[in-house]
């Protein structure tokens, strides 16, 4: 397959956002991976290479069933995960991290509580997707249910997943959910104190306001 110019660019978008995950503290090491759709061609991050590492040369890309179209290393080990919601939406970018306050806060709950109204930055309240191996394809199916009506959830004892048109939009999901975990884990630690959620009503008030946020068209 040939490298287009347009195959080029996602693969230096998805580097340079893979390496803002480990900048920014959002994983460790090689965890978390980061891919894009262009077209029928899914751009990246391969398994085991540390961030800072990768060059021009060492772009990774398969098709929507996983084939491999481009580069000789492996894939992320999470690319069920990838492919799953590439074909269950219009995803265009994912994000997959293992943010500390995140990963804790999956660990506690099955929804992250209502502690923010950025929350419908992401469709409603977070779901917690239950724990399944890491690049399983039960994995990937529990992270589809968590999902729905959704661009965002929590995987439990496992991280962040994230989707958005760009990857500046799914990272920038990610950021704001890691945000969110780390504002109900800091309000909760407070010893006799509860910290105060919005109503249901509240956060799809807000989800509204949100969908008229910033520049349109």
């Amino acid at each position: 397959m040939r490298v287009t110019e347009q195959i080029r660019r996602a693969w230096a978008d998805v580097v340079a956002t893979a390496r803002r995950t480990t900048a920014d503290g959002l994983v460790v090491g090689t965890s978390g991976n980061v891919s894009a759709r262009v077209g029928d061609v899914v751009v990246v991050t391969p398994s085991g290479i540390p961030y800072d590492r990768l060059t021009p040369g060492d772009l990774v890309a398969v098709d929507p069933e996983g084939r491999p179209l481009l580069g000789d290393l492996a894939p992320t080990s999470e690319l069920p995960l990838h492919l799953a919601v590439y074909g269950a939406t219009g995803a265009a970018a994912i994000v997959h991290t293992h943010a500390v306050h995140a990963t804790a806060v999956s660990t506690l709950v099955d929804e992250l509580p209502l502690i923010h109204y950025m929350a419908g930055a992401l469709g409603g309240p977070v779901r917690v997707a239950p724990y399944a191996l890491y690049g399983s394809d039960e994995l990937a199916a529990h992270a589809l249910e968590a999902l729905t009506g959704r661009t965002g959830c929590l995987l439990r004892n496992h991280g962040t997943l994230t989707y958005g048109a760009s990857l500046g939009q799914a990272y920038d999901r990610t950021a704001q959910l890691e945000w969110m975990c780390r504002v109900w884990l800091t309000a909760s630690s407070v010893p006799g104190r509860a910290p105060a959620l919005l109503t249901p009503g509240q956060a799809d008030r807000a989800a509204e306001k949100l969908r008229g946020y910033g520049p349109q068209g």
